[in-house]
């Protein structure tokens, strides 16, 4: 099958092209590297160093005529989101727009679109959040990312294309950037080994359900062709609430780091307390979760040590 990943050379979506590459498709990456890099980019894929958002990338789709579209690229940071809301926008919605009139024209199979579960619920009504949960998104991140949704149903009633929408909830393992967009277990890691502060924004004490990467890459490659999951949508995660507190000491454990860390604002726009329910994706994709917490710590810390290598 041929596949096209957008932002294929990031964290989740280069783990996402290992696991297609293995399976034995065919794919092509587009990546404007402002976040992903070369290193992370399995150099069996084609490579395209393009912005999501320029019209150069209909020639992409002339010359690779993918089946499956698998969009990963994406802004992603929520506060530069809540700081530049125009700028999230433009490269959330505009540039996801570009990509699915691309599908469209040329006659794409699959259009797998990679949402967020930690943005698009809000402050949840319950725990946890299952896919019926309201979406009611408190950053202009979490709205972006379920305006392109909508677009995804209009595209299906309307052109015929195929979608699968995931949910990931926080996703943490090998190759994500400690700068940025990264996530506390990244951020974390990173600075314990260097012997720096730690900065735990507010008490601590939000929670998180935090997914190794490899599990997510997995679902990915099994929401390809399956028929039951046309039109769907699908968190990922781990149904488990961690505080942020509670994954600094693991990784001060695992790393042996000394330094107690020290507070600092809240972040605006973050969701307090979030964690998913995904047993939908377990009814109808076949996937849960492998990897526990503790291992996936681990694993990412020893990455770290190696210089994160591929």
């Amino acid at each position: 099958m041929k596949i096209l990943v957008t932002g294929g050379a990031g964290f989740i979506g280069s783990h996402v092209v290992d696991a297609y590459l293995e399976a034995g498709h065919h794919v092509a990456v587009v990546d404007d590297l402002s976040t992903g890099r070369m290193a992370n980019l399995n150099r069996q894929a084609a490579f395209y160093h393009l912005d999501i958002r320029s019209p150069a990338l209909r020639q992409v789709f002339e010359r690779e005529r993918p089946e499956v579209v698998n969009h990963h690229a994406a802004q992603m940071d929520v506060r530069r989101s809540v700081a530049d809301p125009v700028y999230d926008a433009g490269i959330n919605i505009l540039g996801s727009l570009n990509v699915l009139e691309c599908a469209r024209e040329y006659g794409v199979r699959r259009f797998i679109y990679i949402s967020t579960g930690g943005a698009v619920y809000g402050e949840p009504v319950y725990l946890p959040c299952d896919e019926a949960h309201p979406t009611r998104p408190i950053c202009p991140y979490g709205a972006s990312k379920l305006a392109v949704e909508h677009y995804l149903y209009l595209y299906r009633e309307v052109h015929g294309l195929d979608y699968v929408i995931l949910r990931y909830t926080n996703v943490y393992g090998p190759r994500q950037n400690p700068h940025g967009e990264a996530g506390v277990v990244a951020i974390f890691t990173a600075r314990l080994l260097q012997g720096e502060e730690v900065v735990i924004n507010g008490s601590g004490e939000q929670e998180r359900d935090f997914a190794y990467v490899t599990d997510c890459a997995r679902a990915n490659l099994l929401a390809l062709d399956n028929p039951r999951s046309s039109g769907r949508v699908y968190n990922l995660g781990t149904g488990v609430g961690t505080s942020i507190n509670e994954i600094f000491a693991r990784l001060q454990a695992i790393t042996g780091g000394q330094r107690a860390p020290v507070h600092g604002p809240a972040k605006p726009g973050e969701t307090f307390r979030i964690y998913l329910d995904a047993r939908l994706a377990q009814q109808e994709l076949g996937w849960t979760p492998q990897v526990a917490l503790d291992e996936g710590l681990r694993r990412t810390v020893q990455a770290f040590v190696q210089g994160a290598q591929r």
